[in-house]
């Protein structure tokens, strides 16, 4: 079969699936990732892998930011520019680490937690009121975590709470970006995101370093690429799907994680962490349902509003 035909074939299907299609391969992208975050891990300081991860992104944006330099410095909120900046640090320096230190499945159950920060910090950063419905999905979400972090027992590792913090940060990040694409151009976020954590991470990037061998410099350039490819893709994915549907569809990064677990790392979740995974995950598709029902009510009501 050719190229052109399969490309005629994509063209031709539902939109959700189309985003479902790239969507796998962003989700298989992030699980290479973090697969390969691990490997280094075993040798390199986590913030020399930032460091030199964001230093193969920022190459590859290079043009796109060179363009409209220093025209995409030009910003109308620096303190959210650098408070998105403290946030991506706080959640790849964190999770990172628990992706370093601990089993790959477990630091990507908690990591899904993102989404219930994402509903807690609307509530100080957009004003926004949580029904008790998407209150309960969250506080049973919380209930997952617990269960795969196991505090109080033989299983429970501090790394786990690393990762917990990571992916507040993550929630974080999402709602400050909500806020900044209002007045800023995604030139500009992106400019700010590539040179700002870049020259954070420098300094002890550069304390802590360890000259990589061949292969571990192979690795780390081939992570900074496959993680800009898959941005790309997810970002794509988006474009295609509805944003509930394919928020819906990420979290098959879990088998990415059980797979290269088990393959690099002879690693295999055990039973608490399959339960509290699909909690964690069960519990965030319905916030993302009842946002996305708020949202449609919202789009509904403006419409009617229009038309009267």
């Amino acid at each position: 079969m050719s190229i052109a035909s399969l490309k005629k074939g994509f063209h031709v299907l539902p939109n959700n699936v189309k985003g479902g299609i790239i969507l796998m391969f962003a989700a298989a992208g992030f699980g290479t990732m973090v697969a390969l975050i691990k490997l280094v891990g075993e040798r390199l300081d986590v913030f020399q892998i930032l460091l030199l991860r964001q230093a193969v992104m920022a190459l590859i944006v290079a043009p796109t930011i060179m363009k409209n330099f220093p025209g995409s410095l030009q910003t109308n909120n620096i303190g959210l520019q650098l408070l998105r900046i403290f946030l991506a640090l706080v959640a790849m320096g964190f999770g990172f680490t628990a992706v370093v230190n601990m089993p790959l499945a477990d630091a990507t159950a908690i990591g899904f937690a993102k989404s219930f920060f994402v509903t807690i910090c609307a509530i100080f950063f957009l004003n926004e009121v949580i029904g008790i419905r998407r209150w309960f999905a969250v506080i049973i979400g919380f209930i997952g975590v617990l269960i795969v972090l196991r505090p109080g027992f033989d299983g429970f590792t501090i790394y786990g709470v690393y990762a917990l913090i990571g992916s507040a940060g993550a929630g974080a990040v999402m709602v400050v970006i909500r806020i900044l694409t209002r007045t800023e151009s995604t030139t500009t976020i992106l400019t700010y995101q590539a040179l700002g954590v870049g020259l954070a991470v420098a300094i002890p990037g550069l304390w802590f370093w360890l000259w990589p061998t061949p292969l571990e410099w192979a690795l780390l350039v081939a992570m900074g690429v496959i993680s800009y490819v898959a941005q790309m893709f997810n970002i794509n994915a988006y474009k295609y799907g509805e944003a509930s549907v394919m928020a819906s569809l990420d979290y098959v990064r879990l088998i990415y994680a059980v797979f290269f677990g088990w393959l690099l790392f002879n690693n295999f979740p055990d039973f608490w962490t399959w339960f509290g995974a699909m909690i964690i995950i069960s519990a965030s598709i319905y916030t993302i349902h009842r946002e996305n029902q708020k949202k449609q009510k919202i789009v509904t009501s403006a419409k009617s509003k229009i038309q009267d």
